[in-house]
């Protein structure tokens, strides 16, 4: 899964990725930059 790093400002492939749900019932991914080590989070769209 591919998510943009806030603190490298690039996209990178994100490692330890989970697959999350967030208060609002939307699926989300959750996982860490693997240069950085810093948390990384992609809000992705509803399965209907």
């Amino acid at each position: 899964m591919v998510a943009y790093c806030v603190k490298c400002r690039a996209k990178q492939e994100m490692a330890q990725a989970q697959e999350v749900k967030m208060k609002n019932g939307r699926p989300a991914m959750k996982g860490k930059c693997p240069k950085c080590n810093t948390g990384m989070y992609k809000i992705m769209s509803p399965g209907k």
